[in-house]
């Protein structure tokens, strides 16, 4: 049995993709030569590594195994690449693949990142929204390198660094019943017309659990993309929303919306940062946790 690099990046691929077609685009693969060295290492193993679905593929156990190992020797080679290329001039040097909720990616990683990535020209980021339980789910298989996440998900079995403190506002049209309140609670938000980010989205999707836990439905009146079009749609008083505080605070200078405290323990949350292993990861990933954490420190200590 004997597996190359390509077979083991186009399997986790298709596994990734839960489809064989769409893998091999990841792997960039012509479909008919993806299908030949899944049938050959399925020959060379004597077992089937996927369950064939009507819609899509499925590993087998031994598929599960396979991935499992792949996803190893594959993040070791890209720490091989990251080491090596860091001693060069030119050209890329390296990839990192992050996973983030949402109140991360679009409040606090900008700045972090564009700082970062401005004395780092070489290296690539492929920076992908997930809820906070599935960026945990993701770093644990190996799908990312650095996961930000709320400190709600589990994240045992994974090494964590404190990023930033997260709070959770709500912001409420001038002139609104809740608008001179020092607090508002989740509750009482859901008995108002609800703006809210698209379905999918980190924020949303906690959301949408937050009301199911308190046996209601998550049913927005409107969805947008941005903070900031969320909180413009609130100063034209056409609902209310659920918003970081940092874009509550820039919703209420520029569109009029009046923040408020939310009064549910949830909204204060601890942002973290998450590795499988921060010694496994390429000279030029562990930079950027080193990054991270150290904006961290000095974000924390100002809270």
């Amino acid at each position: 049995m004997s597996y190359d690099l390509t077979d083991l990046r186009l399997f986790a691929a298709i596994v990734d993709a839960g489809s064989i077609t769409a893998g091999a685009a990841r792997a960039g693969l012509a479909l008919a030569s993806a299908s030949a060295r899944v049938i050959g290492m399925e020959q060379a193993l004597g077992a089937p590594l996927l369950e064939r679905l009507p819609r899509g593929v499925r590993p087998t156990p031994a598929g599960h195994a396979l991935v499992h190992h792949a996803r190893l020797v594959l993040a070791q080679m890209e720490r091989l690449r990251g080491d090596l290329r860091a001693h060069a001039r030119g050209g890329l040097r390296g990839h990192i693949r992050l996973l983030s909720n949402t109140a991360a990616l679009e409040e606090h990683l900008p700045d972090a990142l564009a700082l970062w990535l401005a004395a780092h020209p070489g290296v690539s980021i492929d920076l992908a929204e997930r809820d906070s339980r599935a960026v945990a789910q993701g770093i644990a298989a190996g799908q990312g390198d650095i996961g930000v996440l709320a400190d709600f998900a589990d994240v045992e079995g994974l090494e964590t660094f404190i990023f930033r403190i997260d709070r959770l506002n709500a912001v409420v049209p001038p002139g609104h019943r809740f608008a001179t309140a020092a607090a508002v609670s989740f509750a009482d938000l859901l008995e108002e017309d609800v703006i809210a980010s698209p379905p999918g989205s980190a924020l949303g999707e906690h959301l949408a659990m937050r009301a199911a836990r308190l046996g209601r439905v998550f049913a927005p009146r409107v969805r947008l993309h941005g903070f900031d079009a969320i909180c413009r749609m609130v100063g034209r008083g056409v609902g209310v929303a659920v918003v970081p505080e940092t874009a509550a605070r820039r919703g209420a200078s520029a569109f009029g919306a009046v923040p408020l405290a939310l009064a549910d323990p949830w909204a204060v949350r601890r942002l973290a940062i998450c590795v499988r292993a921060l010694d496994a990861l390429p000279v030029h990933a562990r930079d950027l946790v080193a990054h991270l954490a150290a904006a961290a420190d000095h974000s924390t200590r100002s809270q």
